[in-house]
C-alpha cells in the first residue's frame, strides 16, 4: 500500500466514488479511496432483489445502526440501515432515482449555500446520468445521456406495480411518466439505477472507466482501499494532513499533499471528524477526545424521512412475494428466467412505483412521497402473500443529534433522531397515511382482497375524523426512509461546519462531501443528490469552471 497521496478520500458511498472517481478522471492526481467495508463484489449486491435482504438486517453490506428509546414512538428502538463496503448505501438501497425537486435546492441558496442553486445543480445531476430513455443521444432539458450513472426503466414490471397507479388515478391523482421531469406530482413507475438487469451502484458507475462490455478498466491513479478503518484524521498547524488507518491488525498512516475528502456519511462523517476533535468541545471533553477545533454544529441538524408502512395480507398471488408453497416453486423458476434473462422478480427493486402528493392545497411543492411494494412486509414475517406501501413526509421539521459514545469508530455512536418531535410533522402524517389508505381501497387494489394487518385501523377511521387511532398507529409504526442527512450542515453562518465549498470551517485542507453537508432534506430518495454532491465536489476541489447554469 502506498502511504503519500494527493487527495484522500474517506467513505466509498455514493458520494464517495463519484468524487473519487471524477477526480481519478479529471487530474493526474494519485488519489486513494479508503473503505471500512469489502468490495462490492457479490450476487446479493448486484442481484436487484438482494435488496430484500441486506436492507432490513446488520451484515456484511449493512452497518445497522439503532436509535437509543425514541419517546415520539413509543419508546421503540428505530433502525438505521447505512451501506457499508464499496458503493455505500447505493449498494443496498432501492435504487430509485430521484433528485428532488428545484425548490430544494433553492432553499439550500437561500439559507447561505450559494452555487447549490436548482438552476446550478441541475447540470451536475445531469453529467452523473446515463438515461436509458435518450438511447445513447443528446441530453435534453432534464437528463444526462453519457454519464456513467445507469438510468432505466424497469424491465418486467409486476402487475401490481401497474393495479397501484391504476388505484391512484382512480382516487383522482393524476399519472407521472417522469418524477425527475417537469413536476413531481402524481403516481407512476420509478426509474432505477441499474445495468442490464442488475444494480448499478456508485462504485460500479464511478471508480472504472466506461467502455465496451467487458472492458471497463480501473482509473490508473486511483488507489481503491478496502478493508481500511480510518480511525482519526491527523492535524499538523491547523491543517489535516492525513489519516491513520487501521487494516486488520496494522495501524498505518496515509498522508494527503493536498486534501482528505470526508465522504463517510450523514452518519459516519460527523462520528470521524468528532473522534479526531472535531465538534462540541464539551462533548468532546466528556468521552475523552482531545480537542483540535470547537465546531458546535457537528453532529446537530439530523433529519430523516419519517416513514409509515401499511400492509394488505393474504392475497392469492404469486406475482406478490411471499411465503408459501406456490410461492417457492414460483421463485425457483424466476432465478433461472433471471440466470438466463435478467428480467423476472429477481431484477425488481421491490419499490416499482409510487407517487408523490400534497397533504393539503395551497403547498407549493408535494409534501408527500408514496412507494409501494410487492410484498408484505411484517414483522416477524407471517406465511403468504400481500403488499406493502410506505408513505414518508418530505420535508420535516423535526431535528435531531448524533454523538460519540466513545473515542472509538468501531463502537456505534449515539444517533438521536427525534422524529415526529415538531407536531406539525404529526399532522403531516396523518394527512399522508388517510391518502394512502384511500388509494389501497380503491378497486384496481381492493378487488384482490386480503386483510389489513391493522384491523382496528377500519376505513371510517382513515376517512373519518378519528385522528387519535391514526396517530397511534404512526407512533407504533413509524420507521426511518433511509435517508439521514444535515449533521455536517453547509451554510455561510457562523453555525455551519461546512462553507458553500464544501470545506471544514477552522481546518485547512479538509472537506466534507456527502449527504451530512445538506442543509434541509431533499424532496425524495437521497441517493442521486450525494452523487450529485461528489460530481460538484470534484470540480470544487480542482478549481474547474463550474458547469453552467440550467436556463431558467
Amino acid at each position: 500500500m502506498q502511504h503519500e497521496y494527493d487527495y484522500l478520500v474517506i467513505g466509498g458511498g455514493s458520494a464517495g466514488c463519484a468524487v473519487a472517481g471524477r477526480l481519478a478522471q479529471y487530474s493526474s492526481a494519485r488519489i486513494a479511496l479508503v473503505e471500512a467495508g469489502p468490495t462490492d463484489q457479490s450476487a446479493v449486491v448486484t442481484t436487484p432483489l438482494g435488496v430484500a435482504l441486506t436492507a432490513r438486517k446488520p451484515g456484511t453490506y449493512n452497518y445497522g445502526f439503532r436509535t437509543p428509546e425514541q419517546s415520539t414512538l413509543d419508546g421503540r428502538q428505530v433502525r438505521i440501515p447505512r451501506g457499508r463496503g464499496l458503493g455505500g448505501s447505493s449498494s443496498i438501497n432501492a435504487m430509485v432515482y430521484i433528485r428532488g425537486n428545484a425548490g430544494d435546492y433553492d432553499r439550500w441558496a437561500d439559507l447561505g449555500c450559494q452555487g447549490w442553486s436548482w438552476a446550478e445543480v441541475l447540470p451536475y445531476f445531469k453529467r452523473s446520468e446515463c438515461n436509458e430513455r435518450l438511447a445513447g443521444g443528446a441530453d435534453d432539458a432534464w437528463h444526462g445521456a453519457h454519464g456513467p450513472l445507469s438510468v432505466v426503466d424497469h424491465r418486467s414490471p409486476g402487475p401490481f406495480s401497474r393495479y397501484f397507479i391504476e388505484a391512484g388515478l382512480s382516487a383522482g391523482h393524476v399519472f407521472n411518466a417522469d418524477f425527475n421531469g417537469t413536476a413531481q406530482d402524481g403516481v407512476g413507475y420509478y426509474q432505477v439505477t441499474q445495468r442490464n438487469g442488475e444494480r448499478w451502484n456508485a462504485a460500479r458507475a464511478y471508480l472504472r472507466q466506461q467502455g465496451a462490455p467487458g472492458e471497463d478498466r480501473p482509473w490508473p491513479n486511483l488507489d481503491v482501499l478496502t478493508g481500511a478503518q480510518v480511525e482519526r484524521i491527523l492535524f499538523e498547524n491547523g491543517r489535516a494532513t492525513g489519516v491513520l488507518v487501521r487494516r486488520g491488525e496494522t495501524q498505518e498512516v496515509l498522508s494527503a499533499r493536498c486534501e482528505v475528502i470526508l465522504s463517510a456519511g450523514a452518519i459516519g462523517s460527523p462520528q470521524l471528524l468528532m473522534a479526531s476533535g472535531i465538534g462540541p468541545s464539551e462533548h468532546l471533553r466528556d468521552v475523552g477526545v482531545p480537542l483540535a477545533l470547537d465546531a458546535p454544529g457537528v453532529g446537530q441538524n439530523l433529519q430523516e424521512h419519517p416513514d409509515v408502512l401499511l400492509t394488505q395480507l393474504g392475497v392469492g398471488s404469486t406475482d406478490l412475494l411471499g411465503v408459501s408453497l406456490r410461492g417457492g416453486v414460483r421463485m425457483l423458476g424466476e432465478l433461472s428466467r433471471y440466470r438466463r434473462h435478467r428480467t423476472g422478480m429477481f431484477a425488481s427493486n421491490v419499490a416499482e412505483a409510487g407517487g408523490f402528493f400534497r397533504s393539503r392545497p395551497g403547498l407549493a411543492d408535494p409534501d408527500l412521497q408514496v412507494h409501494f411494494i410487492n410484498a408484505a412486509i411484517t414483522a416477524p414475517m407471517k406465511p403468504g402473500h400481500g403488499y406493502s406501501a410506505h408513505v414518508c413526509l418530505l420535508r420535516p421539521h423535526s431535528r435531531g443529534a448524533l454523538r460519540l459514545r466513545s473515542p472509538n469508530v468501531g463502537d456505534a455512536p449515539d444517533i438521536d433522531l427525534n422524529m415526529l418531535s415538531d407536531p406539525r410533522d404529526m399532522d403531516t402524517m396523518v394527512a399522508g397515511v388517510r391518502l394512502l389508505r384511500r388509494i389501497l381501497d380503491q378497486p384496481p387494489l381492493a378487488r384482490f382482497g386480503g386483510r389489513s394487518v391493522d384491523p382496528w385501523l377500519r376505513a371510517e377511521q382513515v376517512n373519518g375524523s378519528d385522528d387519535e387511532a391514526i396517530r397511534a398507529l404512526i407512533r407504533s409504526r413509524a420507521e426511518t426512509a433511509f435517508h439521514p442527512v444535515g449533521t455536517c450542515r453547509m451554510g455561510s453562518d457562523d453555525g455551519a461546519v461546512v462553507d458553500p465549498q464544501l470545506r471544514v470551517r477552522g481546518i485547512e485542507g479538509l472537506r466534507v462531501v456527502d449527504a451530512s453537508v445538506m442543509p434541509t432534506l431533499i424532496s425524495g430518495n437521497t441517493n442521486a443528490p450525494s452523487m450529485m454532491i461528489g460530481e460538484k465536489a470534484a470540480d470544487m476541489i480542482l478549481g474547474r469552471q463550474p458547469l453552467a447554469a440550467a436556463p431558467h
